[in-house]
């Protein structure tokens, strides 16, 4: 066992299961993201990892000491909260060196304590200030400086950038992850935004309904997402999903398309797993950075096709301009250069990278591979 051991873990309010056998294991410095829509479970785990509920079966290990039956004092973790949940009486200095001085720990030992953290999170200038002088960003870094100084064997972060502005949120991402490079520290990290998700986890555990989707690398959940929850909730904008029927096309398998009134047909690429599904409809995962405009860098790759498509919409967003177009009555966004963006009303040639497309059982809802 590593850091953190989740086994089998289950919760139930009133007879209604709430969280449903979790399992989840990471070994000691690496960064955990619970990520899922509201009401998903993710915030529940994380109070029973803390101790702040109780588990209803299945065990947690924290530094492989099963810690089921210890209280929130006992279990070695640093918890940061949301709201900051700074003393508001107290100044900087106080609010960091507070539990530290609930545990004995000398004076000196103390002070050396706080100045240390204060340097890591360049908050020397603010120790003598008390909350209401602070703006949001520097109560987080002060509420962070307080679990920091505590040493402990795990750091528990709820939803901590949620009341930030965007601007200043983008920020605290970059400072909370080189904070982690510095210290080395293993993390559990709960939010709902997919892109923090992506930035700061080493793994990612995508959560729906109590259960935990899909468990992996950022780079593996992004690419290879299990089923059409994570392919559609992991990713900015959103991947693409398009029902085509599975058709023959010239040696191998094909793909049905339409779009204002034209009929065209794609290549099933990575589609070894279609076989069983020729002259059946399955659901066609393309993100937008796949479709985009015309270059010739990609020479004769048979799994990059091009195709003029009407455009119905364009949202320019500064480094990009995303461009809205529909393909067999689905809304389909790609993501194009500004340069050479189409105007809505138009049509534009557009080139489809299909070597990472995936498909997906419209049923189940399940990857078909």
């Amino acid at each position: 066992m590593g850091a953190l051991s989740i086994r089998k873990v289950r919760k139930s309010y009133a007879g209604v299961e709430i969280l449903k056998g979790i399992d989840i294991d990471i070994e000691q410095g690496e960064f955990l993201i619970l990520v899922g829509p509201s009401g998903c479970g993710k915030s529940t785990l994380l109070s029973m990892i803390a101790g702040l509920d109780e588990i209803t079966s299945g065990d947690v290990f924290i530094a492989d000491r099963r810690v089921n039956d210890l209280s929130p004092k006992d279990r070695d973790i640093a918890m940061v909260f949301q709201s900051y949940a700074l003393y508001p009486s107290m100044t900087v200095r106080e609010n960091i060196s507070f539990g530290l001085e609930i545990r004995k720990m000398p004076k000196a030992e103390r002070d050396a304590a706080v100045d240390r953290v204060a340097q890591i999170l360049q908050i020397e200038h603010l120790l003598d200030r008390r909350p209401s002088q602070l703006s949001g960003g520097q109560r987080q870094r002060v509420a962070m400086g307080r679990a920091i100084a505590r040493n402990p064997a795990l750091f528990l972060f709820d939803e901590p950038l949620s009341n930030l502005d965007a601007k200043l949120r983008v920020e605290m991402r970059t400072e909370i992850k080189l904070l982690h490079k510095r210290l080395g520290t293993t993390i559990v990290y709960v939010t709902h935004d997919q892109i923090e998700a992506m930035t700061l986890g080493d793994k990612i555990a995508v959560m729906k309904a109590g259960e935990v989707q899909q468990f992996g690398t950022p780079s593996d959940i992004y690419r290879n997402p299990a089923n059409l929850f994570v392919a559609g909730f992991m990713g900015s904008p959103s991947m693409n999903f398009i029902k085509a029927k599975v058709c023959e096309s010239g040696s191998g398998l094909g793909l049905e398309m339409e779009s204002g009134g034209e009929r065209f047909a794609f290549p099933a690429v990575n589609g070894e797993g279609l076989a069983a599904w020729k002259g059946r409809e399955v659901i066609v995962g393309i993100r937008p950075e796949q479709i985009t405009e015309v270059v010739d860098s990609h020479g004769d790759d048979p799994r990059v096709v091009r195709q003029s498509l009407p455009i119905v919409l364009s949202e320019p967003t500064g480094p990009d301009t995303l461009l809205l177009v529909h393909i067999n009555g689905a809304k389909v966004t790609c993501r194009v250069c500004p340069d050479f963006a189409g105007v809505p009303g138009e049509k534009m040639a557009l080139m489809f990278d299909l070597s990472k497309v995936v498909y997906f059982d419209p049923s189940t809802e399940q990857r078909i591979k």
